[in-house]
């Protein structure tokens, strides 16, 4: 009988065991109802986690973003708070204290459903959400991917649900939804044995941007081509990954005819929708 597997031995004190028993908790790693280290080690060796360092930021620097999070929190910006909050908590270099005071800080700034959210997401692991919005509508969600977003200084989930009915979004981006976090009053997240996506749905939006804003453009993470258009003077093409049209278009709207968006017809069809129905409004006062 072949042997499919070797095993190693591990010397390590109770507190590491402990300590990797949790990271393996944090990531999903199991066997049954138990953290699995084995699975763990296997993971990094898979590159499935990746190992860096993260004991090298100086203490000016751990104590300018502490304040930020006190200073963010005194004008009401909860949400940048909480993303400067999370990225501390992330480092090796904090003091017991002030691993403790950002820890309260973020219990106390969170409901629970949103821990719960959380750490779904870290693990990769799809779940169930009901959720009541402000105006006690109830909705009910089987999540496979989800991730936390800000649009507009505002933070969103977006995910992608089982659930199309009542998106008004194009075919193909109708699994996609976008929630808005301080609009969802109540809500229960209970975990479903689903498999997890690696991202929302999405399309290719070619658009083309002229002038100005041809110079001006900064590339962003979703575009796939930024390139100068040979034949065209002074127009530039851009072709950038969509998950929702709603934002897309928000955004794109404020530069007028300085971007115009190519294909697909259907986006284009919403665009020119939108200048339509704003023409008729300015035709009528």
């Amino acid at each position: 009988m072949s042997r499919k597997g070797q095993s190693i031995t591990l010397s390590v004190s109770e507190r590491d065991k402990a300590e990797l028993e949790a990271i393996a908790l944090e990531f999903g790693m199991m066997w049954g109802d138990d953290p699995n280290i084995s699975k763990l080690i296997k993971a990094i060796a898979k590159r499935e986690l990746i190992v860096g360092k993260n004991h090298d930021w100086q203490d000016s620097r751990i104590r300018a973003l502490h304040r930020c999070i006190g200073s963010l929190t005194d004008i009401g910006q909860n949400e940048q708070a909480e993303i400067i909050a999370n990225l501390l908590l992330e480092r090796s270099e904090l003091s017991v204290p002030m691993r403790k005071e950002i820890e309260g800080f973020l219990n106390h700034s969170r409901p629970s459903w949103r821990l719960q959210v959380d750490h779904y997401i870290l693990r990769e692991q799809p779940f169930q959400l009901s959720y009541q919005d402000a105006a006690e509508r109830v909705f009910n969600f089987t999540v496979h991917y989800a991730k936390i977003t800000p649009h507009e200084k505002r933070q969103y989930l977006d995910c992608w649900c089982e659930e199309t009915e009542g998106n008004l979004d194009i075919p193909e981006l109708q699994h996609n939804w976008c929630f808005r976090l301080d609009r969802i009053n109540e809500a229960a997240v209970t975990e479903t044995t689903e498999k997890w996506r690696s991202q929302l749905d999405q399309i290719d939006v070619e658009m083309h941007l002229y002038k100005g804003l041809a110079f001006a453009y900064q590339t962003k993470p979703e575009d796939k081509l930024v390139e100068w258009i040979p034949d065209q003077q002074q127009a530039k093409r851009v072709m950038r990954r969509v998950s929702n049209t709603f934002w897309f278009i928000r955004e794109i709207m404020q530069y007028s005819s300085d971007c115009i968006v190519v294909s697909p017809e259907n986006v284009r069809s919403l665009i020119k929708k939108k200048l339509i129905e704003q023409c008729q409004k300015y035709d009528i006062l």
